[in-house]
């Protein structure tokens, strides 16, 4: 039987254990983010949101996503 591998990364100071293969996209999707309204820090870089599909999670990536409020 094949073990399915995890690593652990940092969101939003929470540290969560996701399939080793997950690219940022896949985090998004997984916790219902809407894109539109947040901004994306991967260790301490912002993120354009049309690479998000490319990048591939590491063991201990930071992430940062910060939502846009308005107000007046």
């Amino acid at each position: 039987m094949k073990k399915i591998k995890k690593i652990k990364i940092r969101l939003n100071g929470n540290i969560k254990s996701i399939f080793v293969d997950y690219n940022l996209s896949d985090l998004i999707n997984l916790h219902k983010i809407p894109l539109k309204k947040v901004a994306i820090e991967l260790n301490g870089k912002i993120i354009d949101k049309k690479k998000i599909s490319k990048i591939k999670l590491n063991n201990n990536d930071k992430i940062e996503i910060v939502h846009f409020i308005g107000g007046g």
